[in-house]
C-alpha cells in the first residue's frame, strides 16, 4: 500500500512563489498533525509523498473538503494571518491526509499539478 499526502492551493489568489510554498508547509504539516499516527508512521516510512495540486477558488477547495471528509481524510484548512500579501483569515490552500494513495486520488486524483 502506498501513502501520500495532497495539498489543494487556490489558483485564483496568483500567491507569489514563496508566500506559497509557505502556505503548503502549513498545510502540510497541520494535516499531518491531526492524521492518524499509524498513516503518518507508514508514509514517512515510504518517503512522504506529497504533491501540490490546484483548485480554481475557495468555492472549489470547499467542494474537495466536504468529498474528503465524507470519505474519512482528514483535512486541514489554512487560513491566512494577514502579515504580508492577503487580507486577515483569506483561506489560502487545503492539506490532505496522508492516508492511503488511491483512497485520495478518488476524490482529487483529476485535479492538476500547481
Amino acid at each position: 500500500m502506498r501513502y501520500k499526502q495532497v495539498i489543494l492551493v487556490r489558483n485564483d489568489l496568483k500567491l507569489p512563489k514563496g508566500k506559497l510554498a509557505v502556505q503548503v508547509a502549513h498545510a502540510s504539516l497541520e494535516a499531518a498533525s491531526k492524521s492518524d499516527k499509524k498513516l503518518v508512521e507508514n508514509w514517512r516510512g515510504q518517503g512522504a509523498k506529497k504533491v501540490a495540486l490546484k483548485v480554481a477558488d475557495e468555492k472549489e477547495l470547499f467542494k474537495y473538503m466536504s468529498m474528503l471528509e465524507n470519505e474519512g481524510i482528514k483535512v486541514a484548512l489554512i487560513k491566512d494571518a494577514g502579515h504580508t500579501v492577503l487580507e486577515p483569515g483569506t483561506i489560502t490552500c487545503l492539506g490532505i491526509g496522508p492516508d492511503l494513495e488511491e483512497k485520495i486520488d478518488r476524490v482529487t486524483g483529476k485535479l492538476k499539478m500547481v
